[in-house]
């Protein structure tokens, strides 16, 4: 007898699972402002947040530990995995909102690249063309309002943030994909590790250089906010692992453009972000080329 088919809401699952990731990182925004506004700048938020997560892991499967060792090639993903955290968080914290996550989004250009040389998948005449609507609207959106001109470069600290954390999850991304076959609470621990260990050495290092204040008094306010936060990230996280390791890199890349609606929409409501013409046009650009993705 052949087995069943599965449900409709079966094979909907990983998209779905990685639209409630997009939800959480897109409305994150605001919790981590609140947690700044309350003393804890975002950097020592997010090493908190995935201490706590990586205590849950270590609780529900301490052998992870034994195979993220013997796993080496899952140390990228740690790497990935916290740049990508710490650069998003900070950056949405400290810049607008909108512009940050539209440069954040030109994930799936990197993703593109990125699955070629990791996953060996074929660089098509669309892909090609994706690269080239993501970069065109990337130049729009970077364009200098004045009329000093100059490159189309990221200008200020949130932008490069935008730029590299995007780069970094489209890392992500393909290695959860590339290394679907390890054990799941591996890709987790090496997932939650990253965020504690990258965010805890940036803040450290920057904390000496007087860039960064050290962690505040202990107070109800932030530590509650963050303990929240901590279980919200860790379900959106687990969300994505499971979302991203079944399905192809390009339709993980247009399902989470949904986290620019959502951090879009939020910042605007809340007037944590603005949209000029032309960060609506070079934003859209973007979005459409993260949208053909799923054309290959």
């Amino acid at each position: 007898m052949a087995p069943a088919a599965p449900s409709a809401l079966t094979r909907a699952l990983p998209a779905l699972a990685l639209v409630f990731n997009a939800f959480t990182w897109g409305v994150s925004w605001w919790p981590f402002r609140e947690l700044q506004a309350r003393g804890l700048h975002p950097l020592w938020a997010t090493v908190l947040i995935y201490a706590v997560a990586v205590l849950v892991i270590c609780a529900w499967r301490p052998q992870a530990w034994g195979q993220l060792w013997r796993a080496r090639t899952l140390w990228v993903l740690v790497l990935a995995s916290g740049t990508t955290n710490a650069a998003f968080n900070w950056g949405v914290t400290v810049g607008d909102v909108v512009r940050v996550v539209l440069l954040f989004y030109l994930m799936p250009l990197w993703a593109v690249l990125l699955a070629r040389l990791l996953l060996k998948e074929a660089l098509t005449p669309m892909a090609l063309g994706r690269v080239a609507l993501a970069l065109l609207g990337a130049v729009i959106v970077l364009w200098p309002e004045n009329a000093q001109g100059g490159l189309p470069l990221p200008r200020t600290l949130p932008e490069w943030l935008g730029v590299l954390g995007g780069f970094t999850f489209a890392l992500n991304n393909v290695m959860l994909k590339r290394e679907a076959h390890q054990p799941e609470a591996a890709r987790a621990l090496a997932m939650f590790l990253g965020g504690a260990v990258v965010a805890g050495v940036l803040a450290t290092a920057l904390m000496a250089q007087g860039s960064v204040p050290p962690l505040p008094a202990v107070a109800p306010g932030w530590v509650l906010g963050a303990l929240a936060l901590a279980f919200a990230f860790l379900a959106g996280n687990l969300a994505l692992q499971y979302g991203a390791s079944r399905l192809p890199a390009n339709v993980t890349a247009v399902v989470m453009i949904t986290e620019v609606l959502f951090a879009s929409a939020s910042a605007v409501l809340l007037g944590a972000g603005a949209v000029t013409p032309a960060l609506a046009l070079g934003g859209g650009l973007i979005v459409a080329a993260a949208l053909l993705a799923g054309k290959d």
